[in-house]
């Protein structure tokens, strides 16, 4: 019920015929997942809460320039050389297969679709519902018509429901964007599925983009994965900006293989290198234990212990948005 296609393919190192899977990493199962139902220990989130939309994004970069748009979760529009990108677009009120159950919005998306500039690019790293939203997409695709790029399988769910000009790609796959931008797929820790038979049958993946304006990293979802950020600095040794999660985190004994904490995305930040992070996933969607403002809490507190400056490991308010430099944040 609800499962998208599964992916056909030669095996790998991380697909076994039939399904993905991360290396060394210990899977949780179903008695896991009841035993968190059963011994949650959910920290405090509000209600809906309004707030007033940012401002319409401009309408394109200038060449050698990257601003970023929070727009929230893990909903970030990247402008770079004149360029627009979305990652894992999400601007549905609940992420769900069904309209009356599932995770639900506590505050609105930080900018209004109609306010989007046009979106030349899609990146979907995986098929969660919070990360790939079918809605959404039909809509980008209707009104904007953008190339999208996704982990090995997901062509074939969005082609299901009506949305085209999709490519797969596998970890390390390269790709030339518009602009002359380079695309790369890049590991990640974490599954994927969105219904109750097709648990791994499509890959997960970050992305890392290289323009004159800078390079940025999209980590998407992903656990504690050392080796993965070492690679990726090995292949990318002058990340501009890293795009990192922080939130959904707890409770860690469950969590941890599939989510970073804010402490771990510190870490993460220092494997990498990155010149600037900036924290996404938090404050929208209730989707674990850790409470709505646990993670930046949490991030603030580890930055100041390891002596990171908040400019090089930032947040953005729903809707904000920042011009980022070689140099620093402007």
């Amino acid at each position: 019920m609800f499962s998208a296609p599964k992916y056909l393919g030669p095996v790998t190192d991380h697909f076994d015929g039939n399904r993905f899977f991360n290396q060394g990493v210990l899977r949780t199962g179903f008695k896991d997942l009841l035993r968190w139902i059963f011994h949650r220990d959910a920290g405090p989130w509000r209600s809906f809460t309004e707030y007033p939309p940012g401002p319409p994004p401009p309408e394109r970069a200038g060449e050698g320039e990257l601003l970023v748009t929070f727009v929230n979760h893990s909903t970030v529009l990247i402008q770079l050389d004149g360029v627009n990108i979305l990652t894992d677009p999400v601007w549905s009120h609940r992420i769900s297969p069904v309209s009356f159950a599932g995770p639900v919005r506590h505050r609105p998306a930080g900018i209004r679709f109609e306010d989007l500039p046009p979106i030349d690019v899609v990146l979907l790293s995986h098929n969660h519902y919070d990360h790939l939203d079918a809605p959404t997409m039909q809509r980008l695709a209707r009104e904007h018509g953008p190339r999208i790029f996704t982990s090995l399988g997901n062509t074939a769910y969005l082609e299901s429901i009506g949305v085209g000009n999709s490519s797969d790609m596998d970890w390390w796959d390269g790709a030339e964007l518009p602009g002359h931008l380079q695309l790369t797929c890049v590991p990640a820790q974490h599954f994927s599925g969105r219904g109750l038979g097709d648990r791994d049958c499509t890959l997960w993946c970050g992305f890392v983009v290289e323009g004159k304006g800078g390079t940025v990293y999209f980590a998407a979802d992903t656990g504690m994965a050392q080796h993965h950020f070492t690679a990726i600095r090995e292949r990318f040794n002058d990340i501009t900006l890293a795009l990192l999660p922080i939130g959904a985190y707890r409770p860690r004994w469950f969590m941890a293989p599939v989510h970073m904490g804010p402490d771990e995305a510190v870490e993460a930040h220092l494997l990498l290198q990155a010149r600037q992070s900036m924290g996404i996933h938090f404050g929208t969607f209730a989707q674990a234990d850790d409470g709505e403002f646990e993670p930046i809490e949490l991030l603030n507190e580890t930055l100041d212990v390891r002596g990171i400056a908040r400019e090089e490991f930032f947040v953005l308010e729903n809707g904000a948005s920042r011009l980022v430099t070689y140099a620093g944040v402007g």
